[in-house]
């Protein structure tokens, strides 16, 4: 009988990486056609190499999270108004008189087409931000991420891993729900829908936290080893500085100036945290059951990723009003081409990574299985 051979996944923490780059390009524009680029790819990435697991519906939650995000970005220019001029006044609200100290905010007044494109360029860029952290949760394993996570981070990758698979279990019980009251013929809508619906969810809910909860204690999730209190303080501020020496070189890197000194920052900060995360690893009593390899597909997925983000960094300085275009003078974004073809880079996980497995149509022996017609 033949073997069937195991099923090659790739590393969620690839994933990640490749979302982390896209979401680093996304962060560095305020185009609309680069970020609609930047959004078709995660997309189509998604749609190419996402299984049917619960997990890989995030991606359309976070669409709807990100148009959600539009809109009330939108609504917020239109009541409060921006300090953005212009000269095409498409409406005039009544403007609500505000004390002294609140000089600088107003509420109504008119409303131009200049601060309306530029809302809305800035909301775009938070909700392609958003599909690509979507993109990174519906195609990455979160129980095999926690897999991959440092020892030192296991407590806290337990609980955001827990808190990941809450929400798409969350969706699945509100659909499967409605589905069951859609065939029971309730189609009541409003608080009263909510109220029968949401019982249950909770329910289901904590009757899932308690079976979670006993089955992580069977399986001794928490065990920690007996370490000096002087590795312990050492652990906790290596750690520290080294995450807080990455952020603020991070911060340097995304400004105009500060390479100088981020990239040295950068270097040791990031020694620093991996002095801590494996000193830390030490307390970590746990052992690995197939571990995910790194091999030639990861590093091509979470290259694509880094290199989108590199290349849009770079050209920064080079491409500014192409990457942020003014909208004082009003006049139509260009699409540039080099930033253009480096975001297309970010659709070789599409050839890349492997192949998900996908369910199993229904079988028609079963149907054919039954008992005959006598007539």
């Amino acid at each position: 009988m033949p073997v069937t051979p195991p099923i090659r996944h790739l590393h969620p923490g690839a994933w990640w990486l490749w979302a982390l780059g896209l979401a680093t390009a996304a962060s560095r524009t305020t185009n609309p056609f680069l970020l609609l680029l930047i959004a078709a790819v995660a997309g189509f990435v998604v749609a190419a190499r996402r299984t049917d697991a619960p997990w890989a519906r995030a991606y359309g939650a976070f669409l709807k999270l990100g148009l959600v995000v539009l809109g009330i970005r939108m609504l917020f220019f239109v009541v409060l108004g921006g300090d953005v001029p212009g000269t095409h006044v498409l409406i005039t609200l009544p403007q609500l008189p505000l004390p002294h100290w609140a000089q600088g905010v107003r509420i109504g007044g008119p409303i131009t087409l200049e601060g309306l494109l530029f809302a809305l360029y800035q909301a775009m860029m938070l909700a392609v931000l958003l599909a690509c952290i979507g993109a990174a949760n519906a195609l990455a394993n979160p129980a095999r991420l926690l897999r991959s996570l440092p020892g030192a981070l296991y407590e806290a990758g337990v609980a955001v891993v827990v808190a990941l698979t809450f929400a798409p279990n969350l969706v699945a019980d509100v659909q499967r729900l409605r589905a069951a009251r859609r065939l029971r013929g309730r189609t009541e809508r409003g608080a009263r829908a909510l109220l029968t619906v949401g019982i249950p969810v909770l329910e289901s809910a904590l009757e899932r936290s308690v079976s979670l909860a006993a089955a992580m204690d069977t399986r001794g999730f928490g065990r920690t080893a007996d370490v000096p209190a002087a590795v312990r303080r050492t652990t906790a501020a290596l750690t520290l500085a080294g995450l807080l020496g990455v952020c603020v070189a991070v911060y340097g890197l995304l400004g105009a100036d500060g390479t100088a000194w981020a990239l040295p920052l950068l270097a040791l900060g990031t020694l620093a945290a991996v002095a801590g995360l494996a000193l830390g690893g030490r307390r970590a009593v746990r052992s690995r059951y197939r571990p995910d390899p790194w091999g030639l597909r990861e590093w091509l997925v979470a290259g694509s990723g880094a290199a989108v983000a590199a290349v849009m960094v770079t050209l920064g300085p080079g491409y500014t009003d192409a990457l942020n275009p003014p909208v004082v003078p009003l006049a139509v974004p260009l699409l540039p081409l080099l930033p253009a073809l480096a975001i297309a880079v970010g659709l070789l996980p599409a050839l890349a990574a492997p192949l998900p497995p996908r369910a199993a149509p229904p079988s028609t022996t079963a149907r054919s299985s039954g008992p005959k017609d006598s007539r």
